[in-house]
């Protein structure tokens, strides 16, 4: 006996087949292009304060991370030098590592940002 699933599967393919065009396919027109939408003014605005304020979290984020930095070069000198705990040496070095990437990360992004904030003053 046969699974009704390939009997209806073969009765969807039979019909699909004998509704398909027979002379040469035509390729759907592409969507016409549209011109971006003028942005209004209260827009701009809006977009500039909300860029403003996440730029002020960024440079926020850099203090703390430079905070982060001061404070991980303190631990260390403690637990190297005063604790002679050698083993997490390579443990506080490694997380030094990872914030002074961060630091780096974060400044280039604030400049960045703060280029297109500065064009987002320019068109409000």
């Amino acid at each position: 006996m046969s699974d009704p699933r390939n009997a209806a599967h073969n009765k969807k393919v039979k019909h699909d087949h004998e509704h398909q065009p027979h002379g040469p396919s035509e390729v759907p027109a592409a969507p016409p292009e549209t011109a971006p939408t003028p942005v209004t003014p209260e827009a701009a605005q809006v977009d500039l304060e909300k860029s403003v304020a996440v730029l002020s979290k960024l440079k926020e984020m850099e203090f703390h991370s430079r905070a982060n930095i001061e404070t991980l070069a303190g631990l260390t000198l403690t637990i190297a030098d005063e604790l002679k705990q050698k083993e997490f040496s390579d443990p506080m070095g490694e997380l030094y590592s990872a914030q002074a990437g961060f630091e780096t990360k974060i400044a280039a992004l604030i400049e960045l940002y703060s280029a297109k904030c500065e064009s987002l003053k320019q068109a409000a």
